[in-house]
């Protein structure tokens, strides 16, 4: 037997709390309209040609009908209900598959980047963000939300005692119980540059007085290049977003939210911070473009901003 303070808690989480709600005979709001229109389709078919057609030729005109209706109705792909799939399909069809990001006004022509083709290019769309803007101090403006960013490592309670465990989940849940407003937790894995490291590593080495230390590092920087080559280490990135609503202090109530989320988390033993402007550009510059380094450590420069260097 194991003694009770080292028992795992568990906690029952649902995975259906967006599920909507049943109306009648276990279907929802959404498939009851569907079958409804279906049926004063079909009611309406039947009335009006009912009597002037035979019964197989009405039966092959309704069959395809019903057909239809129970498709979008109960019909599930890629875990969307089949008419908000066929929805997005012709948005997606009828879209451009080529937009450019435009600070103002729409581009006359494909930008120098764009892979060129046979026919000739037509007008390039504007890539609309969510985003607008980003203050510097880290608020995000979403359109109808402002949006500031928590970034946080994980926690390892596997090591834990039972008590332990018990007081982080309890902890947790507090948090979430106290939640004003929606918030979302993205957990990323990201490619990790060893060979960079590796690098510095083997320069600083040179400045090493000691030949044991020095041969050490190297030694180490060797087996850094050696594992960037033979395998793909990986990292997590664990960002939590806290958005606020309303057109006054909105910008100081969602970082008064995330200071509130960063609190809560690190009392887990997380490290947390709450992401400035130039930082919040960093991330979401990785976060949209897959092929740019994944270091954010080091801040971007915002939108509005100039860029000024040394004069020679």
């Amino acid at each position: 037997m194991r003694p009770s303070d080292d028992v795992t808690p568990h906690a029952r989480i649902p995975a259906d709390v967006d599920t909507p709600d049943k109306i009648v005979y276990g279907l929802t709001a959404r498939q009851l309209a569907i079958l409804a229109v279906a049926g004063v389709i079909g009611y309406g078919t039947v009335r009006a040609v009912g009597t002037l057609l035979p019964q197989p030729v009405l039966i092959a005109i309704l069959t395809p009908l019903a057909g239809t209706a129970i498709v979008l109705a109960l019909g599930r792909r890629d875990g969307l209900s089949m008419d908000a799939w066929l929805l997005a399909a012709v948005r997606h069809t009828r879209s451009p598959k080529r937009l450019a990001p435009a600070a103002a006004g729409r581009p006359a022509a494909a930008p120098p980047w764009a892979p060129a083709t046979e026919t000739p290019s037509p007008a390039v769309p504007v890539l609309r963000l969510p985003a607008t803007a980003i203050s510097d101090t880290g608020v995000i403006d979403t359109g109808p939300h402002a949006v500031a960013l928590v970034a946080c490592t994980t926690v390892n309670i596997a090591l834990r005692t039972g008590d332990e465990q018990a007081a982080l989940i309890g902890s947790y849940g507090r948090w979430l119980n106290s939640l004003s407003g929606p918030v979302q937790i993205v957990i990323s894995a990201q490619r990790v540059d060893l060979s960079s490291h590796a690098q510095r590593i083997a320069e600083g080495a040179q400045m090493i007085a000691s030949p044991a230390l020095a041969g050490a590092a190297r030694d180490y920087a060797a087996f850094l290049d050696d594992l960037a080559v033979r395998r793909d280490p990986l990292w997590r990135t664990v960002t939590v977003a806290v958005t606020a609503v309303g057109d006054k202090a909105r910008d100081t109530e969602v970082l008064r939210r995330a200071e509130h989320a960063a609190s809560a988390l690190s009392a887990l033993g997380a490290q947390t911070a709450v992401l400035d402007g130039r930082r919040a550009a960093a991330l979401l510059t990785c976060a949209t473009d897959p092929y740019t380094p994944a270091d954010v450590t080091w801040a971007r420069a915002l939108h509005d901003e100039a860029i000024t260097g040394a004069g020679d």
